[in-house]
């Protein structure tokens, strides 16, 4: 249905009734032809592409953020409401994906240590790290991305891809957390897998003055926020895609935590980027 379709001085709910529509969709695409009108739509479209070069699955409030003063400075005055219909009309808005592979073996025989961060909010970086395992899909099989996470600044600070599920590349990554750790009394938070009970990686957390804290059995919201940064990556940083082979792989995971880390805000951190606001 045309919005030229209505001429003046006809009533709307007559016109769109006739065409077996409802008004709703008139006041839509109205809406929408205002919004062409008044945008100049090259110079915007260039703006979004730029961001969702670097982060193609950025949601629709962090990027109208990001892209508030290069709107101003091109003198496009853009709400977020006006925004969020422009995207919809050029379905650039980003559609949810949902994706799961276990890769938790809780079912051994090391010990299983206690839930030490329930109810702690932390107040500064290095308070409390979480830990989580995913994997990334190769052309043939599967590698696995062991990540830990501040969870105040949600910087991640330590992270290795690996073609195995062994416990190497969780040691890697909590080599690299603790080599450019800040804080001093911290506490390592993960799930009960293997991987983060054995001896091996228990005894290196305790020799770097850090307390052992594990997520509850059955309780799916014990390492959230772990999980949480795995989604972000998949969903916005593209991957959950195929890749040829371990490098590829670690080059595109490489980029994605580095722009994650430095460009990325967050609205639970009132939208500071993680860099900034562990380094505060």
């Amino acid at each position: 249905m045309s919005v030229k379709a209505i001429q003046k001085g006809q009533k709307v709910a007559l016109v769109v009734h006739k065409l077996g529509k409802v008004r709703a969709s008139f006041y839509k695409q109205r809406r929408l032809v205002f919004i062409s009108k008044q945008i100049n739509e090259p110079i915007l479209t260039e703006l979004v592409l730029e961001q969702r070069k670097k982060m193609p699955r950025l949601g629709g409030k962090k990027l109208h953020y990001l892209l508030t003063p290069s709107l101003k400075e091109n003198k496009l005055f853009l709400g977020r409401d006006r925004f969020f219909d422009w995207l919809r009309k050029w379905e650039l808005l980003v559609k949810p994906k949902k994706c799961f592979t276990k890769t938790t073996n809780s079912f051994h025989r090391f010990y299983k240590h206690g839930n030490l961060i329930k109810g702690l909010i932390p107040t500064e970086a290095d308070q409390i790290w979480v830990s989580d395992i995913t994997y990334i899909r190769k052309q043939k099989g599967f590698c696995y991305l062991a990540l830990i996470t501040d969870a105040y600044s949600r910087k991640i600070i330590g992270y290795d891809l690996s073609d195995s599920l062994d416990l190497t590349g969780c040691l890697n990554a909590l080599k690299m957390a603790t080599k450019h750790r800040i804080g001093m009394n911290t506490i390592h938070h993960s799930d009960r897998g293997i991987q983060y009970c054995s001896n091996q990686y228990v005894q290196l957390v305790e020799k770097h003055g850090i307390k052992v804290s594990m997520g509850e059995a059955g309780n799916c919201y014990d390492n959230a926020l772990a999980e949480r940064v795995n989604g972000i990556l998949k969903n916005e940083f593209n991957l959950d895609a195929t890749y040829k082979n371990l490098k590829t792989a670690q080059k595109a995971v490489s980029q994605a935590i580095k722009t994650y880390n430095e460009s990325r805000p967050h609205l639970a951190l009132k939208m500071k980027k993680p860099v900034d606001l562990y380094a505060a």
